[in-house]
């Protein structure tokens, strides 16, 4: 099966290492076959890809490209469906969307879904989004060359 996305050149699905979302993802539960593919525009920005729908596919991040650190606890449900041995074997990504402004001037931006991050076991291919009702920020300061970076994590 090859899949031809609006977001990338066409790819052919590894039939081996499919993700697995049992609940699909909310608003699409009933796409639970997804493929994680690297865009070939972006180091950083990946594509998941429904492996039913060639028209649903998220763009995704490792949330530590944008310094943000997750610090939650999962449900017994969430691990029994993860089916989690080790907490090293969890992959965190972001959903990005894009944010084109009504105002022409301006540049479209892209942003993540802080709130909902995806959480896949990658050793056993089995993933969740992961709704977080309260969320608490603090802020981190880092220097680099002699520059002070702002970032919310």
């Amino acid at each position: 099966m090859e899949i031809k996305s609006k977001n990338f050149s066409s790819q052919q699905p590894d039939s081996n290492s499919p993700l697995t979302f049992p609940n699909g993802i909310p608003g699409f539960e009933d796409q639970t076959q997804f493929q994680l593919f690297q865009l070939d525009t972006s180091e950083i920005i990946y594509s998941l890809q429904s492996l039913t729908d060639e028209n649903i596919s998220f763009s995704v991040a490792h949330p530590s490209n944008f310094y943000i650190n997750y610090n939650f606890v999962l449900t017994d449900q969430e691990e029994k469906t993860l089916e989690i041995e080790s907490v090293d074997d969890l992959l965190i990504l972001l959903i990005l969307h894009r944010d084109d402004h009504s105002d022409a001037t301006k540049e479209p931006t892209i942003k993540g879904s802080i709130k909902s991050p995806i959480i896949i076991n990658t050793k056993k291919r089995i993933g969740i989004q992961k709704l977080l009702a309260a969320v608490e920020q603090s802020i981190t300061l880092t220097e680099k060359h002699n520059e002070i970076e702002l970032s919310e994590t």
